[in-house]
């Protein structure tokens, strides 16, 4: 694997270095990017609003969006690209998932085509506790496409402080599968917090495993890890 680690002890100068791999792709020709959600995020998309990258002419794919939420829904993963990034940075095309869609199956299977019709040429991933990455929990296999996938207990719990209670987390999303991520050309992973480190250094260690979703970047030929974790 090529996979290219590097630690920061500054989470503003860890944001930076991201964005600057934003700007690194862009002058190397990148049109397409994979985008992810979540507070991990937030002050990247930030930096990105703040920034003289133009995106005008790149398309942007993400990768999951809750089942049962429609878009214009203040927790949905469109209205969080749209208030974080795209409204200040637009692109000429975004993609996510439609977690109302008549047929959510449907819906997935409609989502992995397009996503085989374009190059990704990098793609923006966090990490959950317990490795997964996207809404693949442990167990996934690796050969997944996007699909509905349920999300466990700990993942809703995770996300439980968006909501006003747990019961209105979602229970299904759909999701890029592990397979649809690793075409990719290029990783950019971005781990902050302790509560991180377990998956990280499963992923160091290079022990392949579906127990541990992140660990399948191992296999990956172009992987860059940005965490403010120190790896002994």
């Amino acid at each position: 694997m090529t996979l290219n680690l590097e630690v920061w002890e500054d989470k503003d100068d860890l944001y930076s270095r991201a964005e600057e791999l934003f700007s690194a792709q862009l002058k190397n020709g990148a049109t397409t990017f994979g985008l992810a959600t979540g507070g991990t995020m937030i002050p990247l998309y930030e930096k990105l609003r703040n920034s003289s990258l133009d995106f005008s002419h790149c398309k942007s794919v993400n990768l999951d969006e809750y089942v049962g939420i429609p878009q214009g829904h203040p927790e949905s993963y469109y209205t969080f690209m749209q208030n974080h990034l795209f409204e200040a940075k637009p692109f000429k095309a975004t993609y996510i998932p439609n977690g109302v869609a008549e047929d959510v199956h449907a819906e997935a299977l409609r989502y992995e085509d397009l996503l085989k019709s374009l190059t990704v040429d990098m793609q923006l991933l966090g990490v959950g506790v317990n490795g997964h990455i996207g809404f693949n929990e442990p167990g996934t296999s690796f050969h997944s496409e996007t699909d509905v996938v349920e999300l466990t207990v700990s993942t809703r719990s995770a996300n439980a402080r968006f909501f006003d209670t747990i019961d209105e987390v979602p229970k299904q999303a759909i999701t890029m599968g592990i397979a649809s991520i690793m075409r990719a050309k290029c990783i950019l992973l971005i781990a902050v917090g302790e509560e991180k480190r377990t998956a990280i250094k499963a992923l160091l260690r290079g022990d392949v495993t579906e127990d541990i979703p992140v660990t399948r970047l191992c296999n990956h030929p172009s992987v860059i890890v940005l965490t403010d974790l120190k790896m002994n």
